[in-house]
């Protein structure tokens, strides 16, 4: 598996998009076929060859297509389908990102699908080309990262905030940080409030989205260590947890997968697309 992971050069890009990312399966490539995809409540916009398909089951729902796509947030663990070689290019926007962008065919906020995406027509640019971005992203990244900088500006640069927006910038700057209960007080702005405009913006619920960083955190933690050297009633307590049990209903609900064996199966799970590992 070939893939990384870089972030825009360009300020005011940086300000939407969180990274730009590729990644590559080779036909000689040993890896799982159908790896899963963990909660994430970035949007991703995914460039592939025209011809190439996409296949996502989120339950028993499938979204499959041909091409270039939108994978919008979603709060429950996806299926990709990983058994042929595929390439695919991806922007990794911030969270609450696409609230301030016009995309059509796209409602706001819409979650756990996959739009398909003409980028040439999203971008309002001709010369907007999936494959040659791709080929660029294979043989030079500083210049695709580059490319990918100065197609997107223009559009980024049209993206219009409002009060909503601005609140949920302010939170996410600390929820990473502060007990949902303490950001009212924190941000000068009652608690009810607080959750209608990030909910406007993201789609999403501040406990939701805490939930979301807080599984990306310990499943990365869990990665970088051996089974054996793992204490899984300091992992509950360390990431919130009221004891051992809570924690295996919590990845079991979400992931589908106990403690345990996410350590044993590391390599099956990508944690986010913009955070992917090689096999």
């Amino acid at each position: 598996m070939i893939n990384w992971l870089q972030s825009p050069k360009s300020p005011q890009v940086a300000q939407f998009v969180d990274c730009y990312w590729l990644i590559e399966k080779t036909p000689d490539a040993q890896t799982h076929q159908f790896p899963i995809l963990n909660p994430d409540p970035s949007a991703h916009l995914i460039l592939s060859p025209n011809e190439q398909a996409y296949h996502y089951t989120i339950e028993q729902q499938i979204d499959q297509g041909v091409g270039c796509h939108l994978l919008l947030p979603h709060h429950k663990a996806i299926e990709l389908d990983h058994s042929k070689p595929f390439v695919h290019l991806g922007i990794k926007f911030h969270v609450g990102a696409l609230y301030t962008l016009d995309i059509p065919d796209c409602p706001h906020p819409s979650l756990d699908t996959v739009n398909p995406i003409d980028l040439a027509s999203l971008l309002d640019n001709p010369n907007a080309e999936a494959m040659s971005l791709i080929k660029l992203a294979q043989t030079d990244v500083e210049a695709c990262c580059q490319q990918l900088d100065d197609l997107l500006l223009p559009w980024l640069s049209t993206a219009k905030t409002d009060r909503h927006s601005e609140l949920t910038r302010k939170v996410l700057g600390v929820l990473g940080s502060t007990p949902i209960a303490e950001l009212g007080h924190k941000l000068f702005c009652s608690p009810r409030t607080l959750e209608r405009s990030f909910n406007k913006v993201t789609g999403l619920t501040l406990k939701q989205c805490q939930s979301m960083n807080k599984l990306e955190a310990m499943l990365e933690y869990l990665y970088k260590r051996n089974l054996d050297d793992i204490d899984w009633m300091d992992v509950a307590f360390q990431f919130g947890f009221s004891d051992q049990p809570h924690l295996i209903r919590y990845l079991k609900k979400t992931i589908g997968l106990t403690p345990n064996t996410y350590a044993k199966q590391g390599g099956l799970t990508i944690d986010v697309y913009g955070g992917v590992r090689s096999d």
